[in-house]
């Protein structure tokens, strides 16, 4: 089983996401967006919305730090107080961040609301996986101290092993059943990427660099002249 969810899941995670977001892409290109519900309902959105993307963002930014430069990361993670600075950082972080998601759960689950109504099962699952991801994501920081610190010489020689092709899982396999069940769920949420909302990830309007000036006509009459204020007609 430790093969299977520690060496081809990954794979069969990353293939998918690649190649079902590229193929989404050509044949439906006009799905991949957020398929925003801001005109639907708003007030909800914003409450939801804005902690779980910047929370996420900041938490995401935080785990790929030690993969790319493990030498800022150690030396980071070095010193006590900069240690125990950096876990209540990330602690803050994933519980601001748990209460956007279940902010934006609650307003789906709203009843007989419009929300509702454009909910998807896809929708629906996505939640639930990112619900879990993040959950055992402040399960780690509460229960299984100084994460940072393990992470990078477990979960980073792991990531690198897997991004080289050559797959080497025993940094990982020894780590607590919670803190394996938060890599697996981040590899299924890869998995499900494209084949939801979380496109929009991806997308960025490249074209608006180059494309021609939108030409805007106004569908109403003109003022009359002598409608307009003296001082302006002057």
């Amino acid at each position: 089983m430790d093969n299977f969810l520690f060496i081809a899941f990954p794979y069969v995670a990353l293939t998918l996401a690649i190649g079902v977001g590229i193929y989404r892409h050509v044949r439906r290109p006009y799905t991949y967006s957020s398929l925003s519900s801001e005109i639907l309902e708003k007030r909800k959105l914003f409450w939801g919305s804005v902690p779980f993307h910047y929370g996420l963002t900041l938490i995401l930014l935080a785990h790929l730090l030690p993969a790319f430069l493990p030498n800022a990361a150690g030396w980071l993670l070095g010193n006590q107080l900069r240690r125990l600075v950096l876990e209540v950082t990330g602690m803050a972080l994933a519980l601001y961040t748990l209460f956007g998601l279940i902010v934006l759960i609650l307003r789906r689950l709203a009843p007989k609301s419009l929300v509702q109504a454009a909910t998807t099962y896809m929708d629906g699952i996505i939640l639930f996986v990112l619900l879990v991801q993040i959950g055992t994501g402040v399960a780690i920081a509460i229960f299984d101290r100084w994460g940072g610190l393990w992470y990078l010489h477990t979960a980073v020689p792991w990531f690198w092993s897997l991004a080289v092709l050559h797959p080497e899982m025993s940094t990982v396999v020894s780590l607590p059943a919670f803190v394996k069940l938060h890599f697996v769920v981040g590899f299924l949420v890869i998995l499900l990427f494209p084949f939801s909302r979380l496109v929009h990830l991806v997308m960025f309007p490249l074209q608006y660099l180059w494309r021609p000036y939108q030409v805007v006509i106004w569908n109403r009459r003109p003022a009359k002249t002598g409608s307009y204020p003296k001082e302006v007609a002057r």
